[in-house]
């Protein structure tokens, strides 16, 4: 049995010397508690392993990953690198594939400009709800797989424990599951990345997608509201409070201004105005409005933290 790289065995030394300044930090509450560094097991489906610059690894000219005591292993990349990156981690998930993500330094970019703004309310019946009008509906990948997540489960609850069978049945139950999550993440990536692209302020309840949450770092604005702000009983049109309505009320006529309402985009809408947005009620306004808003009954205006998220790398 080969030994491993003495960078990466200084390397797990100091991810363990941070765990554990992290939890007695959290004992000392100067950061969120955390529970304590445990042992990782050989047999645990994920694995990684990170080689540093003292590593000695490199990028071939073939656009191969040379890693040291392992060789050159091709690599399928899914974007160029902007510069010479300073580690590499490659990660096993549970359906036994390799992962290389690199750490490298880079210039946070912007995008142009732009006159649009948008509230997000995520829907019962859609998967969000835009300030606009637009309605994008639920792609519902685990309802759409889960007849054969089903099948690959049980066939993996008849083999025995510790037999080869059971871990070929483990692998095909691991790779049908990640197929969901595939599909998940691109479908939230890509949506994110489009509604940041056309527009320069988002506003979303904080129960929403967190990967919006990457829009200050291309120079757009976030702003996020409580998730107990009464966006769905204010009317969007004058700020009157109707008061709480049952979920199967999807369409309601405000009782002050007569305006009729799209319960979901009449949620978006008060999102964004939550927020401070200046939004128009595309869509959810039918009738004009006749009766101005009153001070008392008016919903609650509040200015969210932007929030920056974001790792660099494949």
């Amino acid at each position: 049995m080969g030994t491993a790289p003495t960078a990466c065995v200084q390397q797990s030394l100091r991810d363990l010397d941070t765990a554990y300044r992290n939890f007695f930090d959290g004992l000392k509450g100067r950061r969120p508690r955390r529970g304590a560094p445990r042992f990782k097991s050989r047999k645990d489906n994920r694995q990684a392993v990170r080689f540093t610059a003292n590593a000695r690894w490199k990028i071939t000219t073939g656009g191969d990953l040379s890693l040291p005591k392992i060789g050159d292993v091709r690599v399928k990349w899914s974007r160029a690198l902007p510069s010479a990156p300073s580690s590499v981690t490659v990660v096993k998930d549970a359906a036994c594939r390799y992962f290389a993500s690199f750490v490298v330094e880079t210039e946070p970019g912007t995008l142009p400009d732009s006159e649009s703004v948008v509230g997000i309310d995520l829907g019962l019946s859609h998967f969000a709800v835009l300030s606009d009008g637009t309605k994008i509906d639920s792609p519902r990948f685990l309802r759409r797989a889960e007849k054969k997540l089903k099948r690959e489960q049980r066939r993996l609850s008849c083999k025995a424990k510790g037999s080869n069978n059971r871990g070929k049945a483990r692998l095909k139950a691991a790779r049908a599951h990640a197929r969901v999550a595939d599909a998940r993440r691109e479908f939230h990536h890509q949506l994110s990345t489009r509604i940041i692209r056309d527009n320069q302020a988002i506003a979303l309840e904080d129960l929403a997608v967190k990967g919006l949450a990457r829009t200050a770092k291309v120079g757009r604005g976030f702003h996020r509201i409580g998730r107990f702000e009464p966006t769905s009983q204010v009317c969007s049109q004058c700020g009157v409070k109707d008061g709480p309505k049952p979920l199967h009320v999807r369409v309601w006529t405000c009782g002050a201004c007569g305006a009729v309402l799209d319960r979901d985009i009449n949620a978006a809408v008060n999102v964004a105005k939550a927020a401070g947005l200046a939004v128009s009620a595309c869509g959810a306004q039918v009738r004009p409005v006749l009766v101005p808003a009153q001070r008392s009954e008016a919903g609650t205006h509040r200015d969210g933290q932007p929030t920056v998220a974001g790792i660099p790398g494949l």
